[in-house]
């Protein structure tokens, strides 16, 4: 019988595969790193594919300013556990040079304003390809990526002007200012996340488990009650047992309530869920129906 890999090490062969490729074909990539659970995921499995080699390129996060504590002293302690450099685009000195304008109100969020802090970083240190954690299962507007997505001189997505990606070949010629995003996670699932998460007891975030803190409710979803958050009239802030299966700026990540407090608890968790991690846990996706569709076309993600 022909031997075949369990399902995860299938995944994490084919990740492995196309980041070796971008670092054989391209001169100088970036790997963006959040913090969250799938950049965590992708650069796990890049420090398995160059081993014992260290990661042949550095970590980029777009730091909005109203990211969760937690996550920021993740990012730290992880890089430099894995000994990888790490640069950070702050959307804050976007603001005080007024290359982007905050936005103001209760309803307020830097989020939108990272596409062109990314898009500086990127032209500042001339990187030609930039690994995203992006799934296909997220949301509808990332199931039409490809793996290797193109973008113009101006960091711009345009869906005719992608290419075709027959038998897992990857096409990244590009013209000098022009650049390819890569999703090595294209073909996960959340559930193949936590799946590979348990497997490899890859350290995560606190918030993606159980714990207590204060939370109020807005457009059906539970936010975090921070310093960033300005309550509306007829909401106050209850303590409640919650995690986050997504994690971003604070302002419009949403939590869920829950008890799972470890990866195997989360999988049994996810198994009943009917919910999307975006759809169910970011404003951000609710602006518009075509709102992620959108900030695709400008450079987000």
């Amino acid at each position: 019988m022909p031997h075949r890999l369990p399902h995860t090490k299938a995944l994490e062969a084919e990740a492995i595969h196309i980041m070796r490729e971008v670092a054989a074909e391209f001169a100088n990539p970036v790997l963006l790193f959040s913090g969250g659970k799938d950049s965590v995921v992708m650069l796990h499995v890049a420090a398995k594919a160059f081993a014992p080699a260290a990661v042949p390129f550095p970590v980029l996060h777009v730091d909005t300013g109203h990211n969760f504590p937690e996550v920021v002293e993740f990012r730290d302690r992880y890089a430099e556990h894995l000994g990888v450099r790490l640069l950070v685009a702050s959307v804050q000195e976007s603001i005080d040079t007024g290359r982007v304008v905050e936005q103001t109100g209760p309803r307020a969020s830097r989020n939108r304003l990272q596409t062109t802090t990314l898009l500086d970083a990127l032209a500042l240190h001339r990187f030609d390809a930039a690994f995203g954690g992006a799934r296909r299962d997220e949301e509808k507007a990332r199931a039409k990526e490809r793996v290797y997505s193109f973008r113009d001189e101006f960091g711009q997505w345009d869906p005719k002007n992608q290419r075709p990606e027959l038998w897992n070949l990857y096409n990244g010629r590009h013209r000098d200012g022009e650049h390819i995003r890569v999703f090595p996670l294209s073909n996960w699932t959340e559930l193949d996340v936590w799946r590979y998460i348990a497997d490899e007891a890859i350290e995560l975030p606190s918030l993606y488990y159980a714990h207590r803190r204060k939370v109020f409710e807005r457009d059906g979803m539970l936010l975090a009650h921070t310093d960033v958050v300005t309550l509306l009239d007829g909401e106050f802030p209850v303590e409640e047992t919650v995690r986050f299966r997504t994690v971003g700026d604070a302002t419009c990540t949403g939590a869920v309530r829950s008890h799972a407090a470890t990866p195997h608890d989360v999988l049994a968790e996810l198994a009943a869920t009917r919910t999307t991690e975006r759809g169910a846990t970011r404003a951000d996706d609710r602006v518009s129906e075509t709102g992620m569709e959108d900030r695709k076309r400008e450079g987000y993600f």
